[in-house]
């Protein structure tokens, strides 16, 4: 089944990378929409440097992965013809990791000036998942405001707190415990971290 990921412009790139990387190593399809703000972190944060014909090459050589030409698919955020944003086409779900406040704001209210905003939107309309991974610190009124309207339109909140009862030992560690909990959430099966026994 296909899922959707889009990054967008939060500090936190590498929760998206993981997370395509893990999907398409599991056989899952992977429809991927990137902001423009979203494109800036990824350069600043990870050296991913790209125009849009060359995200799923890029990705797949950075990642090691070269079945992710054939499992990976990119939109343009200004793509309002992309299968995704709309409800007839079916998909298992939709992450927005890292999600950045702005885009929080418009999915909390209905907006959809974007293709990332519209799949958000067809989720929600439509009762598929929606997790977004909020990426920021401290959270304002505003912010709290509409994680609540986004959880109570039904978006599942995952927010980047890793755990320490496995004991991480590198960032990587960390990752992979926010990451599989996203993986969780779609119930796609994984062992990024030691569950609680």
């Amino acid at each position: 089944m296909e899922h959707v990921v889009a990054i967008t412009g939060a500090s936190g790139a590498v929760y998206g990378v993981r997370l395509v990387e893990i999907l398409i190593e599991r056989g899952h399809e992977v429809s991927l929409i990137i902001s423009e703000p979203g494109k800036l972190v990824l350069a600043h944060e990870l050296d991913y440097h790209f125009d849009d014909e060359q995200v799923v090459s890029v990705f797949a050589e950075k990642l090691g992965i070269p079945e992710a030409e054939n499992l990976l698919r990119y939109y343009s955020n200004d793509d309002f013809m992309a299968p995704v944003c709309s409800g007839s086409h079916r998909t298992a779900g939709m992450v927005i990791i890292p999600c950045s406040m702005a885009t929080l704001g418009a999915v909390a209210n209905g907006l959809s000036s974007n293709l990332i905003e519209r799949t958000a939107d067809v989720m929600l309309k439509e009762s598929r998942r929606l997790i977004l991974v909020p990426r920021e610190t401290p959270f304002s009124r505003i912010h709290l405001k509409n994680l609540l309207a986004a959880e109570e339109a039904g978006a599942k909140i995952v927010p980047p707190m890793p755990a320490f009862y496995h004991k991480p030992a590198t960032v990587s560690d960390m990752v992979d415990f926010v990451v599989g909990k996203v993986l969780d959430q779609l119930e796609v099966e994984h062992e990024l971290f030691k569950r609680w026994e």
